[in-house]
């Protein structure tokens, strides 16, 4: 069995290396490691000024700290949907040889259980134990204190793997993150004594003392948590590879869009893709999802009332829409490339659809942040500038992804898919494509303020858009000159 997981995590490493994306890979990466560092920096900050900042006269920081382990189980919960994906591994081969399919899935389970990001937090818990628990306990305190906060990580892991699978096939298993962590909330908020603060308090409080049962019974949990996991993905690895789920199809053509030409075909194909295919529905949800709450929360609540939270969400809400799908422009169209290279310049008008496609899209949250702009939180003129940013200089960005983007994006397998999935610097892009106007936004307003510099937004976005006939068209062209290269790549990165 040790022999089977050095042997996959062998291959896997060989399939890195030999990804098409591998080159333009290594640079996101590093720059992601270097984040990375940072981040390790703050956190070891924190360790140590929260164990000077939470000392008091009734109790040790430690019994301070413990009790908000709820709430960094928490939040580390909710950092793993940006960092984290479900572990993948290109299934189809290994099962044409005498393996089990469960030997495969506790590949997966285990290499997610060593992940680099379940150590992440014990850079605030360690230097916090040290200064905070060796002077009752020692230096086995420390172990036994970070040993349980590690197991606590993994669970959450596993935990995590759970909800997002689920939430991968069926879009309503939101309601259980949110039945879960508003249980939890109303149990700590609601009443005058916490049982879940006081749970938490002794539970750290085993954790140092090195309560064995109290390890067992962790570790037990992280076992069924493992089980369950097992079985959903056991299930769903079947039916992905049976296509058990194929016979249902929307019947509806679209056939409005025939009246456009070539272009309206490209444009009806692009919607097709969208909501037909299983990774496409599951991402567009989730933006609608997101887009929703946001939205809701900043025209009907006081919480999000700050400038910067402001800016964010409602830039956000523009511009995830075409994070999620531009920035594997080409990626799902590497699927049956070879067909579209059959015609002359059908690329250019496929490009030229999507764009069209996406600028309606825009309307989308700007609609839904209606309420927002009623309510007067933002003024309607903010929105429109930042729409029309969007898709003039944003989308510009996006787009040249299309020329380097190598790798067909997988449409409907989730689990059985290839591991790499080569996203480094796309990941870099969509962090710069909403970092740039945070920032570009900021800044405008120190000079020109509000209303000034909602113009010169607006302004940029529309010579963007005005200009788009010829950016898409210079997009074209570079494209075609690596087309024999990114045809490869495409065909060798293919679902099969």
């Amino acid at each position: 069995m040790i022999q089977l997981f050095n042997e996959l995590r062998k291959h896997g490493k060989l399939a890195a290396k030999r990804h098409p994306m591998y080159d333009k890979n290594k640079f996101g990466k590093y720059i992601m490691y270097i984040a990375a560092f940072f981040w390790i920096g703050y956190l070891i900050f924190f360790g140590i000024t929260f164990a000077f900042a939470l000392e008091t006269e009734n109790m040790e920081p430690y019994h301070l700290m413990n009790g908000g382990l709820i709430f960094v189980m928490t939040l580390d919960f909710l950092l793993r949907f940006a960092f984290q994906k479900t572990p993948t591994q290109e299934v189809k081969p290994y099962l044409l040889l005498p393996v089990k399919r469960n030997r495969l899935i506790d590949f997966l389970l285990i290499r997610s259980g060593l992940s680099g990001f379940n150590f992440i937090w014990l850079f605030l818990f360690v230097p916090f134990a040290i200064i905070t628990v060796t002077r009752y306990y020692g230096i086995a305190g420390i172990i036994t204190y970070c040993l349980g906060i590690w197991l606590l990580m993994v669970f959450n892991n596993y935990w995590y793997l759970l909800c997002r699978t689920l939430m991968s096939e069926r879009i309503w298993w939101i309601l259980l993150p949110l039945a879960v962590y508003g249980g939890l909330a109303a149990a700590i908020f609601i009443p005058e004594t916490s049982f879940v603060t006081d749970f938490f308090v002794d539970l750290g409080e085993f954790y140092i003392e090195g309560n064995i049962l109290i390890f067992l019974a962790t570790i037990g949990l992280i076992v069924a948590m493992w089980l369950a996991n097992r079985i959903i993905m056991s299930e769903l690895i079947y039916q992905e590879l049976n296509k058990v789920e194929d016979t249902k199809v929307n019947a509806s053509e679209y056939k409005f869009f025939e009246r456009y030409g070539e272009i309206g075909e490209y444009m009806r194909l692009e919607l097709k893709m969208m909501l037909r295919n299983k990774t496409c529905k599951h991402s567009l949800r989730m933006i609608m999802i997101v887009v929703i709450a946001f939205s809701c929360l900043l025209g009907f609540t006081e919480h999000y009332d700050q400038t910067g939270m402001k800016n964010f969400i409602t830039v956000y809400n523009f511009a995830i829409f075409g994070i999620m799908f531009l920035i594997n422009i080409m990626g799902y169209e590497g699927n049956y490339m070879d067909g579209l290279m059959s015609r002359k310049e059908s690329i250019y008008n496929l490009l030229r659809a999507k764009y069209i496609l996406y600028c309606i899209a825009i309307l989308i949250p700007l609609i839904l942040m209606s309420p927002a702009i009623i309510m007067g939180k933002i003024s309607i003129l903010t929105a429109i500038s930042l729409a029309i940013f969007t898709i003039g200089f944003i989308y510009f960005g996006l787009f040249q992804l299309a020329v380097y983007n190598n790798k067909s994006t997988p449409l409907n397998a989730k689990i059985t898919g290839r591991q790499n999935s080569g996203t480094g610097l796309q990941n870099l892009i969509s962090g710069v494509t909403l970092g740039a106007p945070l920032i570009l936004l900021v800044v405008l307003k120190l000079i020109f303020g509000e209303t000034g510099a909602s113009w010169v937004l607006l302004i940029i976005g529309l010579s963007f858009v005005a200009t788009s006939k010829w950016w898409i068209m210079n997009v074209y062209k570079r494209f075609m000159k690596r087309r024999y290269q990114n045809m490869q790549d495409f065909r060798s990165s293919r679902e099969r």
